[in-house]
C-alpha cells in the first residue's frame, strides 16, 4: 500500500538514512507510480496511474531511428521493445487485415509528434 511506503521512507527519513532531497524524491517517486483502486466487489477493476496511459502520453517518432516516419522507433522505445518487433506487428498487420496496419501506422505517424 502507498501509505506504508511513505511511512517507511518517512521513518528512514527521521533515523537520518534519507537525506531531506533523497526523501522527497523517493516519496514522489512512489507517488508518481501510485496505483488507484477502483475495485467494487469482485467485478472491479484495477487502474495503474502512470502505466499505459502515461507512456502513451510520451510517445514520441524517432528522429533518428527511422525507416519511414520513425513511428516504430518511438513505440520501441516507450515500451521498452525493439523498433524491429513493432515493425514486424505492423507489416503482419497490413498483410493480414487489408491494410488494417498500414491505416493505423499512418494515424500515428500523422498525430504523434517528433522528439
Amino acid at each position: 500500500m502507498i501509505s506504508d511506503e511513505i511511512r517507511r521512507l518517512h521513518e528512514l527519513h527521521q533515523a537520518g538514512a534519507l537525506s531531506d532531497a533523497e526523501f522527497e524524491q523517493a516519496k514522489a517517486k512512489v507517488l508518481a507510480s501510485e496505483q488507484v483502486n477502483l475495485n467494487k466487489g469482485t467485478g472491479g477493476y484495477e487502474r495503474q496511474v502512470g502505466g499505459f496511459e502515461a507512456r502513451l502520453r510520451t510517445l514520441r517518432r524517432s528522429r533518428t531511428d527511422r525507416w519511414l516516419g520513425g513511428v516504430c522507433s518511438g513505440l520501441g522505445v516507450t515500451f521498452g521493445m525493439d523498433a524491429w518487433v513493432w515493425r514486424l506487428i505492423f507489416a503482419l498487420l497490413t498483410i493480414m487485415t487489408s491494410g488494417i496496419g498500414a491505416v493505423v501506422y499512418l494515424l500515428l505517424w500523422i498525430f504523434v509528434p517528433e522528439e
